[in-house]
């Protein structure tokens, strides 16, 4: 009944003489039976559990009782009230000239709401997380989340699930690396899990292009000794001087890839390390290489560019995919450009030479929208920058731009209004912060958000 009840009667009782419970309770059945008819009698509502218990505390005092009694009901607010007056109608307890008088009607479910309440108020205090992630960082997230999946086995070492099939590998110290490696999209490195490198590595190393990326201490100069003497490597990389490679973010995990330096130009040295440029300059430049190359030649999803070792020690060209080919032309037009433009006998031409900016769509994506800059960036089909505006006017600049761009680079959600006004302009490739939501997709216009481009490169 306590659980079922709407309200509480709450009233006092006062007798002339001494008296006890059960007289009050006999009096209050006695002097109430029949007075409101069959369907508000006391011992049928309490058969029926309508009524509940009557609960009575009473004292004695100088020969006169004074007391409270409490009756708990589930019937309606004017059924509770006629039940209640009847009460006051008892005018003898026992052989005792008695009265009662009812204090209050109390309303249990006023109570129970004003816990409610208060209990809501503590719960909306402390109950919610009030970090609230947009849907960028969700996508990002599961994005994530795949990648780390993605983590394989080769031969018992972890690795991505890029190394069988991919021409070129990216040979790294342990499994946390491997994770922070695909955790940027980079799916073709393998573990050897220690300075005792594995014979399936070593064999691997004789059939791939390789690049060794290793922590920037002692270990990794270790694992870069043993590798040299069971292995072919081709490229060197190392992480910022007392650094591991699991420790890096995005962009210095990138920039210790794009500084990597031939094998051959460390080979023998003993501090290769040293020879290697830090991403954070705290070590010597580089030697200087026939051909850059960028981390464009890491991407899982194409071979590299890099020279194959042969068995006879020589180099032959790799035979790449399209995009790295393509990105391999662009880089020896840019390269042919700036020799044929340097005079032989110029007297400054040992001097540093001036950064002529990004040379391939990813340095673009880099610059603009991994630089959080608000801007877009038309490009031209050599990768030359036709015009920048704010990421906000894409619009009304694509559609007023005299040249119709290649590429568009834009730090900004890529929308289905652009993407329409992009594949009538003739745009061929776009690479945005993020993508939104599409309900059509020209297949004439390439599009990527910006964390994909490492497994699938746009290049010039």
């Amino acid at each position: 009944m306590e659980d079922t009840s709407k309200y509480h009667i709450h009233a006092n009782v006062t007798a002339d003489g001494v008296v006890e419970r059960s007289d009050v309770v006999g009096a209050i059945f006695g002097q109430t039976e029949g007075l409101l008819g069959d369907e508000l009698d006391l011992r049928d509502l309490r058969q029926s559990q309508k009524v509940g218990r009557i609960d009575v505390e009473i004292t004695s005092t100088k020969g006169q009782s004074h007391g409270t009694l409490t009756i708990a009901t589930s019937l309606d607010k004017v059924e509770t009230a006629t039940l209640a007056a009847s009460l006051e109608t008892i005018t003898r307890v026992g052989p005792c000239r008695a009265s009662l008088e009812v204090r209050e009607i109390e309303d249990v479910r006023t109570a129970k709401r004003k816990e409610v309440v208060d209990r809501a108020k503590e719960l909306l205090r402390t109950g919610f997380d009030d970090s609230m992630m947009t849907s960028e960082e969700i996508l990002a997230e599961v994005r994530q989340h795949v990648r780390v999946e993605d983590i394989t086995e080769y031969e018992g070492l972890p690795a991505g699930p890029r190394v069988t099939d991919s021409d070129a590998i990216i040979v790294v110290e342990g499994r946390s690396d491997v994770l922070t490696l695909l955790k940027y999209g980079v799916k073709n490195a393998i573990a050897v899990e220690g300075t005792n490198v594995p014979d399936a590595v070593a064999e691997l190393t004789r059939h791939r292009t390789v690049t060794v990326f290793l922590d920037g201490d002692r270990g990794g100069d270790l694992i870069f000794e043993e590798l040299s003497q069971v292995g072919d490597i081709d490229y060197v990389a190392f992480a910022p001087a007392g650094e591991s490679v699991e420790e890096l973010d995005h962009h210095q995990l990138f920039a210790a890839l794009r500084n990597k330096v031939p094998y051959d130009s460390v080979s023998g040295l003993s501090e290769p390390r040293e020879a290697v440029a830090a991403t954070d300059g705290s070590a010597t430049p580089a030697p200087p290489t026939s051909s850059p190359h960028t981390i464009d030649e890491e991407s899982p999803d194409g071979p590299s560019t890099g020279a194959n070792r042969q068995p006879n020690g020589t180099q032959s060209s790799g035979t790449g995919s399209s995009a790295s080919a393509s990105s391999t032309e662009s880089e020896t037009r840019a390269e042919t450009q700036t020799e044929s433009s340097s005079p032989d006998a110029d007297p400054t031409a040992d001097e540093p030479s001036v950064d002529e900016g990004p040379q391939t769509v990813y340095g673009h994506a880099t610059v603009v929208i991994a630089g959080d800059t608000d801007q877009v960036r038309f490009l031209d089909a050599d990768g030359d920058v036709l015009e920048e505006a704010p990421a906000g006017d894409v619009y009304d600049a694509l559609e007023a731009a005299e040249t119709e761009p290649t590429t568009i680079v834009l730090d900004e959600i890529l929308d289905q209004r652009l993407l329409d006004l992009a594949a009538d302009r003739g745009v061929d490739r776009i690479v945005a912060r993020s993508l939104g939501q599409f309900t059509k997709r020209p297949t004439a216009v390439q599009v990527h958000a910006l964390d994909e481009i490492a497994d699938a490169p746009p290049t010039e």
